[in-house]
């Protein structure tokens, strides 16, 4: 019982339980490949991105944790996260921290010199971004640099340099996670406040659905230029119309600033993402590069 207790405790200080920040990481990671490579990547650069995702992930929420433990049991949704209720020792945590990041950068090692240099880049992001919702309002833009970073390391991988189209790809992503972000910022406004937790949310304070709705428009502006750039068809232009069709359905669900329909507003950004990777995929199986 105690060996179960604890792994449930390590299964959910990593987020295993809830996957939607892989998803929504994982999503720009595989346009990313698909764009870099013309259509189906290598299928071993595949699988080290894939579970390399999954993988980071957990070290991004492991480190975070660490981060806010002594201000998440004091937020209505972190008080019962394992290092804030004390079910998990620092120790552990930061134990635990240390052996994933080790498994990521053996995965990292098996790709060219390019992208183990990004990597490095990207650990030290990730270790970074916790700390400074501490300095600024702005950590959505810090994080929205994290999770794009896998953009720049796919192509990296994937064809040994950085096109133009890298970064359209990774502003689109940037805007894109300021603002489902930003919606998850909402829904703990009230107690982020309240102990002093920084966020674009409090920034944008009573314009927060305008901005939000400004970066969404950035982000499809973004993605418009990603498939012009890499001469995509009507199948990923009829996935970018669905994407828009998500992003307005957002902001009908954060309008009246609801906590839970803000929390709603930012999960329905994993059917978006989704959506636009397969018309993507589908759209190079039938127009290939």
């Amino acid at each position: 019982m105690v060996l179960r207790a604890k792994f449930s405790a390590y299964a959910r200080l990593s987020r295993i339980d809830r996957p939607i920040g892989s998803f929504l990481l994982l999503w720009p990671c595989l346009m990313a490949l698909w764009l870099s490579a013309g259509g189906v990547p290598d299928y071993n650069v595949l699988i080290i991105f894939v579970v390399g995702v999954f993988i980071m992930r957990a070290c991004g929420c492991i480190i975070n944790d660490y981060a806010d433990r002594n201000l998440d049991a004091h937020v209505e949704r972190t008080k019962l996260r394992p290092l804030a209720s004390g079910e998990i020792s620092v120790s552990e945590a930061l134990g635990l921290f240390v052996l994933l990041g080790l498994l990521a950068f053996g995965l990292v090692l098996m790709l060219n010199p390019l992208a183990i240099k990004l990597s490095i880049v990207g650990i030290l992001l990730t270790i970074i971004y916790p700390f400074s919702k501490r300095l600024t309002h702005m950590p959505q833009m810090l994080l929205g640099i994290v999770w794009s970073w896998s953009i720049p390391m796919a192509y990296a991988a994937q064809t040994g340099g950085l096109p133009s189209e890298v970064w359209w790809l990774f502003f689109a992503n940037w805007c894109w996670t300021v603002a489902y972000d930003t919606m998850y910022a909402m829904v703990d406004r009230d107690d982020d406040l309240k102990v002093g937790i920084k966020s674009t949310a409090i920034l944008f304070g009573h314009y927060d659905r305008q901005f939000i709705g400004l970066f969404q428009l950035f982000t499809l502006v973004c993605f418009l230029a990603v498939g012009v750039i890499a001469d995509r068809g009507a199948l990923y232009l009829t996935g970018l119309g669905a994407f828009t069709i998500f992003c307005l359905y957002q902001q009908k669900l954060i309008f009246t600033r609801d906590r839970l329909l803000c929390f709603n507003a930012f999960l329905n950004n994993n059917w978006a993402g989704m959506v636009l990777f397969v018309a993507l995929g589908v759209d190079y199986l039938i127009y290939p590069g």
